[in-house]
């Protein structure tokens, strides 16, 4: 970490401009924005910012994620961290057809759909050592442009366009892991978030419908053509949301489970299409 910058913005009167915005860890983040500000200027521009209500993440231009640092840009959906749980199963998905890979000397296809910033898929192929084909795809053209500069180190393919439809038509029946952290708030609570989220994040990748599961059930439906036999789905979910959203994935065809984490308070759909013999 840097040295505090000096005036005309000392750290005491950063902390306690931060304190009275309403920033709970004001001591914190006063620290991450002098070491990340490059002058007294773009310091005072930077508080002004986040004692305005932006998010932390998109005023530093990063959010931390995985013990990685991924770029966000302002307007761009924030990785929370509950999404860890969602990256722990997937990666002991792509643990499971690694072996299998390598004896048919190819890559692990990972797909990463509703992918905002990137940050799942970049996170999971830096736990793979860069050793997967990887595309993702997002509606936002904001998140794509992010996405394409997180996974540009691990060759990853960003795609922008609506769920699978902006996919290349060569993954069908390919793909060996696709994870997805769709919208699942509810549309008549998207009002009731944080307004760090409500005001500052795209609705696009919050609102999901009237119960929540209107992305999800559409990224269920897609899956069997998409999926290799024995590949996995991943989507996060809530607990609550849970019952309806393996309803929904069984229906299509998949064999899913439902997954949930204290620590991160999270909750993942876990499912595969039955393996009825590789090409």
């Amino acid at each position: 970490m840097t040295s505090p910058l000096p005036s005309p913005l000392p750290r005491s009167a950063l902390v306690a401009r931060l304190r009275a915005a309403g920033c709970v860890f004001a001591e914190d983040e006063a620290d991450l924005l002098i070491s990340t500000a490059g002058s007294p200027h773009e310091l005072a521009t930077m508080a002004g910012r986040r004692t305005a209500g932006e998010p932390l993440e998109h005023v530093l231009g990063w959010a931390g994620f995985c013990g990685m640092r991924t770029a966000v840009e302002a307007g761009v959906f924030v990785p929370r961290r509950r999404t860890e749980f969602l990256v722990r199963q997937a990666a002991e998905a792509l643990r499971a057809v690694a072996g299998r890979c390598r004896e048919e000397a190819a890559a692990p296809v990972l797909v990463d759909l509703c992918c905002g910033s990137g940050a799942v898929g970049a996170a999971l192929a830096s736990q793979a050592d860069g050793r997967v084909e990887l595309h993702a795809g997002d509606v936002d053209p904001a998140a794509v442009r992010c996405a394409r500069h997180n996974l540009a180190a691990y060759g990853g393919h960003v795609h922008h366009g609506d769920l699978y439809e902006p996919l290349p038509a060569g993954l069908r029946g390919r793909v060996d892991v696709l994870v997805a952290n769709v919208p699942y708030v509810p549309a008549d609570e998207v009002p009731l978030l944080p307004p760090e989220a409500r005001l500052h994040e795209p609705r696009v990748a919050l609102d999901g419908g009237p119960d929540g599961l209107d992305v999800l059930r559409r990224v269920a439906a897609g899956a069997p053509g998409w999926l290799a036999p024995g590949g996995s789905l991943l989507v996060e979910t809530s607990e609550r949301q849970a019952p309806r959203a393996l309803e929904a994935v069984a229906d299509c065809g998949l064999v899913a489970r439902a997954v949930t984490c204290e620590e991160f308070d999270a909750t993942v759909i876990t499912a595969a299409r039955p393996d009825a013999g590789r090409a």
